[in-house]
């Protein structure tokens, strides 16, 4: 906890068992609240009482082990002179504002100087500009696939573009109910929250429909690639499949003419050397008169 000009901060990390017991104990919280505390990815929710705001959000982090987005829960009791965050994993702002303020009591005295209020808005702010990186990260994967489809590399970028196309879903997934979320707490009128912070809060919401609306192009973008990798695909495939049926007709004649000359029959010439010479040369003929037909036509 950490506490300035009557405002306490209390951050607990990964809160366990003993965090709950002891909220349960100095706050007056609705049983449900901290049922959802104890609770595992709960959907980003606002509870309004008449002396505390209960607070749900989720933000994006990016796991390098399984490189994929997962949504990291934070969630916050707001109060007259007190903010509670308890995000139940790490998450990159969050730390290194709370060490900040901890270290550093001008900081913590500007930070505090506000009121409830604005101390949640600067928590929340920060962690939804983490995002913007996240989607420059895409947006750069996004222009190397559009680079690799030019470059030839079909075939070896079809499991990246399915990567990033579930990296979008799964950004998607984790800023879609929170945008709900934020436009209930600008609209959120409590005695601790004057009316000067409307233009913050407004600016939060701000914040998150631009991420939802480069989301949204970039959900475009990847549909557009993933069809135009296929596209491309497909037309490697059909260029083999017309190589292989040219050449199919091309030794078509061949195979027939083999076939009746090699009959145990009587034939005009057999067991000639001449027979032998005007059967090749026929196959020659044919199988030169089908090549340049089929090149003129381009299939070859």
């Amino acid at each position: 906890m950490v506490e300035s000009g009557g405002l306490r901060w209390y951050h607990v990390e990964s809160p366990r068992a003993a965090d709950h017991a002891w909220l349960a104990e100095h706050f007056t919280f609705h049983p449900l609240d901290l049922e959802d505390v104890a609770s595992i990815n709960q959907r980003p929710k606002l509870d309004v009482y008449d002396d505390y705001l209960f607070l749900v959000v989720q933000f994006p982090r990016f796991d390098k082990e399984s490189g994929r987005l997962n949504p990291v829960e934070v969630d916050i009791f707001i109060g007259p002179d007190y903010v509670i965050t308890l995000p139940e994993d790490h998450i990159v702002p969050l730390p290194a504002l709370w060490e900040r303020a901890q270290q550093q009591p001008e900081f913590r005295a500007e930070l505090f100087s506000g009121g409830s209020g604005r101390l949640l808005y600067e928590i929340l702010d920060r962690c939804v500009d983490a995002g913007f990186p996240m989607l420059g990260q895409l947006g750069r994967k996004l222009r190397r696939l559009e680079d690799g489809i030019f470059e030839g590399r079909s075939r070896e970028i079809v499991r990246d573009i399915s990567n990033t196309k579930q990296e979008i879903i799964n950004f998607r997934s984790i800023i879609r109910p929170q945008r709900a979320v934020f436009r209930v707490l600008e609209r959120a009128k409590q005695g601790y929250f004057g009316e000067e912070l409307d233009v913050y809060f407004d600016d939060l919401t701000d914040a998150s429909e631009r991420i939802w609306d480069v989301l949204e192009n970039f959900k475009e973008i990847v549909e557009a690639l993933e069809s135009s990798n296929e596209s491309v695909l497909s037309h490697g495939v059909n260029d083999t499949l017309r190589l292989l049926t040219a050449l199919s007709v091309i030794l078509l004649p061949q195979t027939l003419i083999t076939g009746l000359f090699g009959m145990n029959v009587l034939f005009p010439g057999e067991g000639t050397g001449a027979a032998f010479w005007w059967i090749s040369g026929t196959m020659l003929l044919i199988t030169v008169a089908l090549v340049a037909f089929f090149r003129r036509r381009g299939w070859l």
